[in-house]
């Protein structure tokens, strides 16, 4: 599976008609007297990338950590749909709650990976499912070939010092990926490689999520990386200031 190729058929998807999967509505968040977020709203349509950009201290990964139930807002609301379900309000679940939600709807890729070195890639991307009462032996079928489908073939029981950077981070994608969460979050998932590995880890990345109708949420400094996304939202001071759609 060429998953260049996948990204490119994802750049030319109109997600305009497609349903929110992720609604805010005036979300916002204070840390002492420092006003993180102030009123923030937006939606996320499935199958759509979107690009969430500003300067340090914007309020750029208070809103992610909102979005993807990590944190809790003071107040606003954030809706997420949910297959077969009516769509859930984040806003006042308590820590348990947003946990599972965490585990089965959404995905999670970081600047440095966060993987654990002492388990093999495979094991790195199975180990969702495990935490989620699979048996190692189905986890670990299921993530394989995530593995093939993101170039890394044949790396599969290579532990996590033995890839590079770029390896690293698409194990960190299939990862994401294995639960089938409708929804990624990336936080800076290119900001500690260079150009081109970023390039490369960007078309796995919107491949992987995008080219398969998930969508994806992706805070980045890199206007380059954010150009890839069907919409950019700037923000200055805890609010949305800007909107780009791409061309």
């Amino acid at each position: 599976m060429d998953h260049r190729a996948g990204a490119t058929r994802l750049l030319s998807m109109d997600t305009h008609d497609s349903p929110a999967v992720l609604v805010a509505t005036g979300v916002a968040k204070t840390y002492d007297s420092t006003i993180a977020l102030d009123g923030a709203s937006l939606s996320v349509a499935a199958g759509e990338s979107l690009a969430i950009m500003g300067a340090s201290g914007s309020g750029k990964t208070t809103l992610l950590h909102c979005l993807a139930a990590v944190i809790a807002p003071d107040s606003g609301s954030i809706r997420m749909s949910v297959p077969g379900a009516q769509p859930i309000e984040l806003v006042g679940l308590d820590e348990e709650a947003r946990s599972q939600l965490r585990r089965t709807h959404c995905g999670f890729v970081f600047q440095e990976g966060l993987l654990l070195p002492e388990l093999s890639a495979v094991e790195n991307v199975a180990l969702p499912l495990m935490l989620t009462g699979h048996p190692r032996s189905d986890a670990e079928r299921a993530a394989a070939p995530w593995l093939h489908a993101l170039g890394l073939a044949g790396m599969e029981d290579r532990r996590i010092g033995q890839l590079s950077g770029g390896q690293a981070q698409r194990v960190a994608i299939a990862r994401a990926q294995v639960t089938g969460a409708p929804v990624v979050f990336a936080d800076e998932p290119t900001g500690a490689l260079d150009s081109a590995t970023s390039s490369d880890v960007m078309d796995a990345l919107l491949y992987a999520t995008s080219g398969q109708g998930r969508s994806l949420v992706l805070v980045t400094h890199d206007a380059a990386v954010a150009a890839r996304c069907d919409r950019t939202l700037h923000m200055r001071d805890g609010r949305i200031v800007h909107e780009e759609t791409a061309r």
